[in-house]
């Protein structure tokens, strides 16, 4: 079909994709251009806020112009919104819910083909398709997985009106079995006790990591109030306590006491809250799991929505033996719906064109030498060539330095990956505190995760490796209760550690670098956290260097090229 381009931008995590016959030529978060982090807020007067700079810079990799494209999909279908009024909740007046802040949306909704013919300066209206939000998420797991037939599982906070999309893929045809509808949302109960416990509606991964520290028995029935699983493969939440809509946490409050404000003391029982919604999300999870293989009848499943970035979720049901096989794509909040409406474009019409299959999740911008020695002068860097930059770095590791490591494209997904990664020594327990203090300036509670040789993993961790999806950080494995001393700046208080697979095949320099780690410390993995200090990660040449001088990262290896902190700027 030529040049086919996906676009989210709906609420947040905006994202563009162009494929060319049915293979990704790029695939960016808007985020990593604008600097701003989810690009935007999501707000009922925004959602034609689009994500004009990644959608240029796909159009600038592909060589062409709007004109060159045949088919735009955007992942959201407005009329299937229209239910959201009138339930009788509580809501914000011109808000989401409410009859005025609807129709808001719906206007600026409306408005998105005549932006897009505008920038394109010829009418593109007929090329334009409104897709559903879930079958976008479904479509960008398993129309780029392995499987040629496999159950899916699509879960995050609302769409249009569904919070679920349960369904069955055969070779390109997906077909739906079941939907949640709001407001029954595992989404959106993250990310209400997210703000009771003091923390963003974005922050699940924070209250993922705390969870870990608490007894899921001390609130289990406080959550279970809020939470529970029915027959036929379904949950309901309390609705009603939480008003979702409201910001009211009145009655929150009275089942779980009071709220935490930010800034506030983490104490145990917010643990132990964080602790019992991380065991009802398990139950919940492999509820629906469990129906849709009876259903099916399918060994394989494929995850997407912003509830399967829960990499403790995500173990459990690999090691549930529902399914032989597990595939989440690595982008799989928001901004991959962008993938999954090019997708799903691209086999509404039978072609003849195969199958892509996602190996990696590096479709994001490159930069070349020149590029990236300007970047460096322009701040006034002094620098040397390296001849073995992935060596240089493993001995540097080593040797305790932290290392902003720089390569290659940029990563797909919330995750870094190994291209705009910050690497430290996981042998040495002080280096959480030290990261901590020099450069990420976040909670002392939240883990560290470590990129493993592919070949090692199952060595260190137990079951790793299993799916693909664990080279994109999306499982976390216990580790092995010989190995976890050797590397305790990784290991989670409960034992696990949120592992990267690295294989030689999709990430070579950066796997070479952990081959001559492990050659010099017997230890086949680094501590691997996002270059980045509260701010999305890294993307260009300038954003490395910008973010290196504002903190006290000791060495920057971008391609070719290092800086030594230690050497003096």
């Amino acid at each position: 079909m030529g040049y086919i381009l996906g676009i989210n931008s709906v609420y947040h995590e905006s994202a563009a994709c162009l494929l060319k016959d049915g293979l990704p030529v790029a695939f960016v978060e808007e985020e990593r251009l604008s600097r701003r982090k989810h690009a935007k807020e999501a707000r009922v007067d925004n959602p034609d806020e689009l994500p004009w700079l990644a959608i240029d810079y796909c159009l600038h990799e592909a060589g062409i112009t709007f004109a060159e494209v045949t088919a735009i999909g955007y992942s959201f279908n407005p009329p299937k919104r229209l239910r959201n009024r009138g339930l009788g909740e509580p809501v914000i007046s011109g808000d989401w819910g409410s009859e005025a802040g609807e129709d808001l949306f719906q206007q600026r909704l409306s408005l998105i083909p005549a932006a897009i013919s505008q920038r394109a300066g010829f009418d593109m209206r007929d090329r334009f398709h409104w897709l559903d939000h879930h079958l976008c998420h479904a479509a960008s797991a398993y129309l780029a997985s392995p499987f040629s037939e496999a159950a899916i599982l699509a879960i995050d906070g609302i769409g249009e009106f569904a919070t679920a999309w349960l369904g069955h893929g055969e070779q390109t045809r997906m077909t739906s079995i079941s939907e949640i509808e709001y407001p029954h949302s595992l989404g959106f109960l993250w990310e209400k006790l997210s703000v009771y416990l003091g923390f963003s509606p974005y922050d699940a991964s924070k209250v993922m990591g705390l969870a870990a520290y608490g007894d899921p028995q001390v609130f289990a029935a406080g959550i279970d109030t809020l939470i529970r699983c029915v027959d036929g493969g379904r949950f309901e939440v309390a609705s009603e306590i939480l008003r979702f809509r409201s910001g009211d946490f009145q009655l929150l409050e009275e089942l779980l006491g009071p709220r935490r404000k930010s800034g506030e003391p983490l104490e145990a029982h917010h643990a132990h809250i964080a602790s019992a919604l991380q065991t009802a999300t398990d139950r919940v999870v492999l509820h629906l799991a469990a129906h849709l293989r009876a259903q099916t009848g399918s060994r394989h499943l494929c995850l997407a929505g912003g509830v399967a970035l829960n990499c403790i979720t995500n173990r459990l049901l690999q090691d549930s033996g529902l399914f032989d096989s597990l595939y989440i794509q690595p982008a799989t909040h928001d901004a991959g719906t962008a993938l999954g409406a090019a997708l799903l474009l691209e086999h509404q019409i039978p072609h003849g064109a195969g199958r892509y299959v996602q190996e990696h999740a590096y479709l994001g911008p490159a930069y070349n030498e020149r590029e990236i020695t300007e970047a460096l002068e322009r701040h006034g860097l002094s620098y040397r060539r390296t001849r073995d930059p992935a060596g240089e770095a493993a001995s540097l590791i080593a040797s305790g330095a932290i290392v902003a490591w720089f390569q290659g494209r940029l990563e797909a997904g919330p995750r870094a990956l190994g291209n705009r990664s910050l690497l430290a020594d996981p042998r040495r327990r002080e280096m959480r505190q030290t990261l901590n203090e020099k450069v990420k300036h976040r909670e002392d509670f939240r883990p560290f995760a470590p990129a493993v040789l592919a070949e090692k993993a199952e060595d260190w961790f137990l079951g790793a490796g299993q799916s693909q999806s664990s080279d994109y950080m999306l499982f976390a494995y216990a580790a092995r209760p010989e190995r976890a001393a050797q590397i305790p700046a990784v290991v989670h208080a409960d034992g696990t550690c949120r592992v990267q697979t690295v294989r030689a095949k999709t990430n070579p320099l950066f796997h070479r670098l952990l081959v001559e780690f492990n050659r010099l410390t017997g230890v086949p993995l680094v501590l691997n956290t996002s270059f980045n200090d509260s701010e999305p990660i890294v993307c260009s040449p300038d954003d490395a260097v910008r973010t290196f001088i504002s903190t006290r990262i000791d060495i920057l290896i971008i391609g070719d090229f290092i800086v030594d902190r230690r050497a003096g700027l």
